[in-house]
């Protein structure tokens, strides 16, 4: 592939060759405004931590998934917030998550503009959702709560919700969902951050591979009896399977001691 104006052509068996085609579709979103400049800061930091995980998704990280799946199959009235983020990677995945499940779609910004809800709604729109809450007056209700342009939401959205699926989130507004009563699913390679402590079910995992895995979670558990997805979320630990996922990253930090003074190649360099 190649961005225009660029001169990036990598081969597909190059080590980050995936990491990379990631970065040039945020680089891409950015010039199309659906991303703000500051979510390429979030995406590299978010990338840092997938080294810990392995660049893969890890036993505690499937156990959220399929928790957070079940959660939003009995949910009333599950929504899934998108920003400018998480439109740019995984719009199609998500869109796709929204109808099996039967969720709202709504567009929840940091940096907000009339411009850029407009240039994610599009995205979601070409992906194939065939609504889009949260543009423009729509986002007429305050969370008072929170202390951003994320307070602004749509009553017929997260405003009523009872689940709310807030991959990419500032922790500010997940913890003010939290005071509203509300239940919160995220996706978050950082398990320390505001945001991962503050969720009911926190996915430590890279948002490219856990739509995907919570689209085909949900297609599985959509044909079983609801009190297997009732019993599903009863025995979910959250904070033990937050846990469960720093070990993994202890784990891995202690393999990359453990060579010494040795430099082997390894797929971060």
């Amino acid at each position: 592939w190649r961005r225009k104006g660029t001169s990036i052509h990598v081969d597909p068996r190059h080590p980050r060759a995936e990491s990379i085609r990631v970065r040039e579709m945020m680089i891409k979103a950015v010039e199309e405004n659906v991303v703000a400049p500051a979510g390429l800061i979030a995406h590299g930091r978010g990338e840092a931590f997938d080294y810990l995980l392995g660049e893969k998704t890890t036993p505690p990280g499937m156990k959220a998934i399929t928790a957070a799946s079940a959660a939003l199959l009995q949910a009333k009235r599950p929504v899934l917030s998108v920003n400018g983020n998480a439109a740019a990677i995984c719009a199609t995945e998500l869109v796709k998550l929204s109808k099996i499940i039967g969720a709202k779609i709504e567009v929840n910004l940091f940096y907000r503009t009339p411009e850029r809800e407009r240039a994610v709604e599009k995205v979601l729109k070409n992906a194939g959702a065939e609504e889009v809450l949260g543009i423009g007056d729509a986002a007429s209700t305050r969370i008072e709560e929170v202390f951003s342009d994320r307070r602004r939401v749509d009553p017929q959205g997260i405003y009523i919700a009872d689940w709310v699926f807030v991959p990419l989130e500032d922790g500010d507004r997940t913890e003010g969902l939290v005071k509203m009563g509300k239940k919160t699913i995220t996706v978050d390679l950082n398990p320390l951050s505001r945001t991962a402590q503050a969720a009911t079910i926190t996915i430590v995992d890279n948002l490219t591979r856990a739509v995907p895995l919570m689209v085909t979670e949900a297609e599985r558990l959509k044909e079983e009896p609801r009190g297997m997805l009732h019993e599903i979320i009863a025995t979910y630990n959250n904070r033990r399977v937050i846990s469960e996922a720093m070990l993994l990253m202890e784990q891995t930090l202690r393999g990359f001691s453990k060579r010494g003074d040795s430099h082997e190649p390894t797929t971060q360099d």
